[in-house]
């Protein structure tokens, strides 16, 4: 099956739109469980999603650790350069939400903030332990 260049351009902006959804997910998981285990939000307590979190956050420090880009960015780039797109051209959606996740700063910078933010992960798990749902009766 081949995939026109058109749809290439269309998953490939759905891709970045998913990249943009792991960001956040990352991040904001990792804001919200401090400020969850405070106010006494129950769902922060939840395993599986800490569970993913986590195994997320420890993927991403261990891909910059490996100096491998995210399987994402290598499959957007695959579709874009398909489309006949220079890798990130200036379509709407991917002008936008790029910005957001992509900085240019030495390769370094990238594994000393990824190897910081899964530790501050790490101590979250430790300090604000997931709980699995007691099995009932």
């Amino acid at each position: 099956m081949t995939t026109s260049p058109m749809l290439a351009t269309h998953l490939a902006d759905a891709i970045l739109v998913l990249h943009v959804g792991v960001v956040a997910f990352v991040v904001l998981g990792a804001l919200l469980i401090p400020i969850g285990a405070w106010r006494g939000w129950p769902w922060v307590y939840g395993f599986r999603w800490r569970l993913a979190h986590v195994l997320l956050t420890v993927f991403i420090a261990l891909q910059a650790w490996l100096g491998a880009l995210c399987p994402l960015t290598v499959w957007e780039q695959a579709l874009r350069r398909h489309a006949g797109q220079v890798v990130y051209t200036e379509s709407f959606i991917e002008h936008w939400l790029s910005r957001l996740i992509f900085f240019e700063a030495p390769w370094w910078t990238f594994v000393a903030a990824y190897t910081a933010f899964a530790l501050l992960v790490l101590v979250e798990w430790i300090k604000v332990r997931p709980r699995r749902r007691a099995t009932r009766a």
